[in-house]
Formats: structure tokens, sequence, C-alpha cells
């Protein structure tokens, strides 16, 4: 998910009660919660690129264990130069605070179709929950309500934990709905891929702001396609199906000596061949959108 709504999470996660664990709590948690995401920074210092190191070790079971203690050294820190009128922090419950945070954030990275590698460093394999876009106003709104009624709760001497637990729980009611729908969409459309071939694996994609639609991308052993998927709705395959290409002899070729195609192969979830003005680049069937730019690497190197 994007920054944003970690930063949510970890001030959220604080409203409901975290933050008396101690003083500089709630900056704790939204810094924890975000921590993981320093993979993009450190990426190119430790000789990969940020798409091979994103959402690994940080995101992983390592990652866990390791970030909420560099989370409290940096707010320990902070406590030291500018302390805080609320007194010192107190380790354990600062530590708690973060652990919570930190955890948060590879569980929402966990929602959408890019992937997490939760197992780092004990396996390399990728999870992918297909169920939430990477930005979603409907939990930013939900988020942001929860805070402010939170907040208004404290200044007028009320329970303002109760508004935050409320916001918390709309939100995994809404990640289990949409869920279902990624579960049916998959189900609905099987049958129709039948048709085509045998499915080889069949992803339902998120659509930014309509949760209720998915993008439904699938794939024989030879052929890709996508269908646009309604709840109680009709089904249909769009009709330009693609071959995936993968028996290009410049891809096995490049898989041998090319450190760009290794990585982008150990990256894609869907990986296909495609060529555009001419050229043959090796790309990812869940982002079509970004094949010109981010998601793709020539194989013609000439």
């Amino acid at each position: 998910m994007d920054n944003f709504t970690h930063s949510l999470v970890g001030a959220l996660l604080g409203r409901m009660g975290l933050k008396r664990l101690s003083p500089r709590a709630m900056p704790a948690m939204v810094l924890a919660a975000n921590l993981p995401d320093i993979d993009s920074f450190v990426a190119r210092w430790l000789g990969t690129t940020a798409r091979t190191f994103h959402r690994g070790f940080t995101h992983g079971i390592g990652g866990v264990l390791v970030m909420p203690f560099l989370a409290v050294g940096v707010i320990a820190l902070w406590d030291r130069l500018r302390p805080g009128k609320e007194g010192p922090v107190r380790f354990g419950g600062l530590l708690l605070a973060c652990f919570l945070a930190v955890l948060s954030h590879p569980l929402l990275d966990l929602m959408n179709t890019y992937g997490v590698r939760l197992l780092e460093p004990f396996s390399h394999r990728w999870f992918y929950g297909d169920t939430l876009f990477i930005m979603d106003p409907w939990i930013w709104i939900t988020f942001i309500l929860g805070l402010e009624l939170s907040w208004r709760a404290e200044r007028l001497g009320r329970n303002w934990q109760r508004p935050a637990i409320g916001a918390f729980a709309v939100v995994l009611a809404y990640i289990g709905t949409n869920a279902l729908i990624s579960v049916s969409a998959v189900n609905t459309t099987r049958p129709l891929v039948q048709r085509v071939g045998a499915p080889r694996m069949i992803v339902a994609g998120e659509v930014p702001l309509m949760f209720w639609k998915r993008q439904v991308m699938w794939r024989t052993d030879k052929l890709a396609g996508s269908a646009d998927y309604v709840p109680f709705g009709q089904v249909r395959l769009d009709h330009r199906i693609v071959p995936l290409n993968l028996d290009d002899p410049r891809l096995l070729a490049a898989q041998r000596s090319d450190a760009d195609v290794c990585n982008f192969l150990f990256w894609s979830r869907m990986p296909l061949v495609v060529k555009l003005d001419g050229r043959a680049y090796l790309s990812d069937q869940r982002f079509p959108a970004l094949r010109r730019t981010t998601f793709m690497v020539p194989l013609d190197k000439g």
C-alpha cells in the first residue's frame, strides 16, 4: 500500500489505545508503520534494484523482528535530543507499539497483486492477496474519519478509543468483502478461460476507486488475456488474446547472461514477452499501463 495509508494505520493504532504504552508512541508508530519501505532506498547500496529488493527482507519475518528496534532507536535518540513533556520513553511499551506498527505494513502490502515475500530471509517465495488496490481512497476516508472523531472525543472528555476501533473494524470488513469479490471473480472467469485452454493462472486485479470491479488476468500455457468482472453482472473475455512468447530465443539467451532479465523474472508473477516499436521486451501481465516505463526490460540490447 502507499505510505499515506501506512501512516494512517500507525496513527490509528495509537488512537486505539497503544499510545498509552509509552511517551512518543504516536510518532514511533507512524515511523514504524512506514519503516519497511526503506528497502527501496538502500537497494542501490546493496548492488541490486529497488524492484528486486522491495518487499523482501524488511517486509518478511526478518524485518518484522528487526525494524521495531530500529524505530525505537530513532525515537530514543530524538527523545534524548529533545526531551518531551510526558517524560522519558518506556522502552518495553514503545517496542511493543513499534512491533505492531511494523507488522501492519507487510499485512497491508499483502493485500494487492504486487505481492510480499513474507518468509524472508528463510524463503524467497512471493505471497499475493489480490484484494486491495495499492492506493485506496475509501480506506483513507474511513481512517481519517476515525482519527478525527477520536481526537474530537478526547477533547470532549469522551471515550476516544471507540471511534478509532470502529474505523479499524470497518476497514477489516471492507477488506473481507473485497477478498470475497476477488474469489468470486476468479471462480466466475475460470469456466470461460477453459474454452480457450486449461487455465494456468487467473488473477483478480483491483480497479482504482471502483472497489467492486475486477480486471481479471488469465493465462494458459501459451496465451494471455483479460476479462472485466462486476458482481452479479455478465463476465466476458476481452477479445485481445496475446501469446506469452516465453519460448522466445532472445529471452532464453538473456536468462543465462542478463542480470536485469534475471532480476525481473525473480520479481515477475505473470511474465510475458511483448513487442513494441519492432523490439522485444520482457514485461508483466499485471501492469499493462506501465509496460513502456517501469515494468519492462529490453531483450534486444543492440
